[in-house]
Formats: C-alpha cells, structure tokens, sequence
C-alpha cells in the first residue's frame, strides 16, 4: 500500500505540468527597435537598459512601443501640513510588435515612496534614487514577459 501511495504522489508530481522555467531560455529575442514617449528621462534610461540586454541579433526580431508616465503624490503630511513623503508611480503601457504586427500589450506598474530631507537637494537625491530602484525593477519584469511569449506559435 505504501509503494502504491508513493507511485500515486510520483505520478501527480511528474504529471501535472509544472516546469521549471530555465534562465537560460529568457533572452529569446532581439529588440530591433524601441520607441518610447512620454516622459524622456525615464524613458531615455529605460531605451538604453533594454538596449544593453539585447545582444544576440539571431534571435526573434521584435519591435518594442513604449509609453512612460511618472506620477508624483504626496503620501504623507506632517501635523503642521508640511510635506514628509512622496509617493512616485512609473506606469508603462508596452506594445511588442514581431513581423510588422503587435502581438502583446502589457500594462506594467510599479511604485515606491521617499521621504523628504530637511534640505532640498537631499530630498532630489532620494527621488533619483526610488526612480533608478523603479526602472530596474520595471525592466526585469518586462524581460521576464517578453521572454515568456512563444514566438513559434505566432
């Protein structure tokens, strides 16, 4: 009775379809071209990220549309109404087009607060810093859905 348990949970665990995702098979496309609108900085940043990772031409040919926008809230006021967070989101509405056709939308946000400083250069400083976290964050994710799609069955 116990072979049989153990065959059971053997078979239910090889056959239920899980696979693990291999590293090696994310980076299965070239970005040709990136276009990208909306907010210039951050967009000129992310251009160049995606730019960087996509290395090998031989790979499937995509073309990427990319529109950023960054919006800053206050997340927080202090009893005296003075302002003591900030809360920034990064939203990217990313069209994926392969062979002059788009094949994927993605919306993808994300968003982090900050704090403000006593002095101002210093609160700059920490906004820098939540946007560079941002973009990274906001460009691992988008590789890991570009690489999800199957371009065979297109």
């Amino acid at each position: 009775m116990k072979k049989f348990k153990g065959l059971l949970i053997i078979f239910f665990i090889y056959g239920c379809g899980f696979k693990v995702i291999d590293p090696s098979n994310f980076q299965n496309f070239y970005i040709n071209n990136i276009e990208t609108t909306g907010d210039k900085r951050l967009g000129y940043q992310i251009k160049n990220k995606l730019s960087i990772k996509s290395k090998d031409s031989s790979k499937e040919n995509i073309n990427l549309y990319i529109n950023v926008e960054k919006e800053k809230t206050v997340k927080e006021k202090s009893s005296s109404n003075e302002i003591t967070k900030y809360l920034i989101t990064v939203n990217l509405k990313v069209e994926v087009e392969h062979f002059d056709k788009i094949i994927k939308v993605y919306n993808i946000s994300e968003q982090k607060d900050y704090n403000v400083s006593s002095q101002y250069s210093q609160t700059i400083v920490n906004e820098n810093q939540v946007i560079k976290s941002l973009n990274e964050i906001l460009i691992s994710k988008l590789i890991k859905k570009i690489s999800l799609i199957n371009f065979n069955d297109l």
